[in-house]
């Protein structure tokens, strides 16, 4: 049977640096955007719309949109953190139905690494914060703050140290065969439990890589996709959500996941046990856990035992995953992942990620995204895709 889908994906590109010392980000988000555009057999002429988060240079796209040339007739700025372009595929979707757009790039940018930017501190995002005099005065760091989600779900479910482990365990397995991957030394359980602590119960080696680059997508209408042949990929359903402390009646041990999920894979019409390969947003090694759950891959409380054992690992496992290393190995750019989780997921779809780590037959694929922080607020955005002849 084959599925209808609203719009397409035609191309996508990651950009290869990792530390971008001699680039703009302006520059940067022209480049991943003449990648794409060439992936897809487009130029920038034939785009009519343009995505990207609030963190893009200038005032909202327009800044963008003027820099790269672009003629447009729709933009769209939601800023949700890494979930952003998750989240944008899906609006760019429903904008293409609309008839606003027919061809919409995507992209993200950004050089947190060669700026010397930490990711240990919540970011403070001015003086007006409705939550400001809550949290800020006590110091939160975003590692303390995963590290609170971690202990949380040890103490409710039992999960183990080393059953994390084994999240970046899979995650390393995968970025040994990508040349662009930041970290691509295969590692133990024992290795990742043994790292230096940073926030009980989290590890050195639970966090994600901090790097540079960015990524762009490209999505057609399906009259479009027909021109450009078998290489575009259906998206067959999106949900997102935000979960926020809720004046504190709130569960660290759940994520936005178990909203975004649902909405997704009823427009899709499928079910967590029809995905081939999950490409799961990996800031922290509990991320992919509690997300895993959330999605429905397994039971609430049973993440610890799914992701043991290689569970997680292409050619091996029930559910492959993050197959380019993830942001835990490879890529983590401008500490927003959900852009490189679509871009995996198409690749699997194609037949085109390597072959140590391509999922034989890949009809369907997941990719989620989480933006924000898990323990505070988050916003989710998952999207179901599908092969051309799904």
């Amino acid at each position: 049977m084959s599925r209808t889908s609203k719009a397409y994906i035609a191309g996508i590109y990651e950009h290869p640096t990792r530390k971008a010392i001699d680039k703009t980000i302006p520059q940067l988000h022209a480049e991943v955007a003449i990648g794409a555009l060439k992936d897809a057999g487009l130029t920038k002429d034939d785009v009519d719309g343009y995505f990207c988060d609030g963190e893009a240079p200038g005032l909202g796209g327009m800044s963008m949109a003027e820099y790269m040339g672009l003629n447009i007739t729709y933009t769209d700025t939601t800023e949700t953190g890494g979930s952003s372009y998750v989240v944008h595929v899906g609006h760019a979707v429903e904008a293409i139905a609309a008839g606003k757009c027919n061809v919409a790039l995507i992209t993200l940018a950004g050089r947190p690494r060669a700026e010397g930017v930490s990711s240990l501190g919540a970011r403070d995002r001015g003086g007006e914060l409705p939550e400001r005099g809550f949290e800020i005065p006590y110091a939160p760091a975003i590692t303390n703050m995963y590290g609170m989600a971690a202990m949380r779900h040890m103490y409710e479910y039992g999960t183990t140290s080393e059953q994390l482990a084994w999240i970046k365990v899979a995650a390393s397995h995968h970025a040994q065969h990508n040349e662009h991957a930041l970290l691509r030394d295969v590692v133990t359980v024992e290795d990742v439990v043994n790292s230096p602590m940073i926030s009980d119960p989290l590890h050195r080696l639970d966090c994600c890589v901090i790097s540079d680059g960015g990524g762009a997508l490209i999505v057609v209408s399906p009259e479009i996709a027909k021109s450009l042949g078998h290489r575009c990929v259906k998206v067959l359903g999106h949900g997102e959500a935000v979960k926020h402390l809720n004046g504190g009646r709130f569960n660290l041990t759940y994520t936005g996941a178990a909203k975004s999920g649902p909405i997704a894979f009823a427009e899709a019409n499928l079910k967590p046990a029809d995905i081939d390969y999950a490409s799961i947003y990996d800031s922290f090694t509990i991320t992919v856990l509690e997300t895993i759950e959330d999605l429905g891959f397994c039971e609430k409380g049973q993440g610890g035992k799914f992701v043991s054992d290689g569970n997680l690992i292409s050619g091996v496992g029930k559910l492959p995953f993050n197959t380019d290393g993830g942001g835990l190995c490879n890529n983590h750019p401008s500490n927003r992942g959900g852009m490189t989780k679509v871009i995996e997921a198409v690749r699997q779809l194609r037949g085109e990620a390597h072959r140590k780590v391509q999922v034989p037959d890949c009809m369907l694929a997941l990719a989620h995204g989480t933006g924000g922080q898990i323990s505070t607020r988050t916003g989710a955005g998952t999207v179901i895709l599908g092969r051309n002849d799904a």
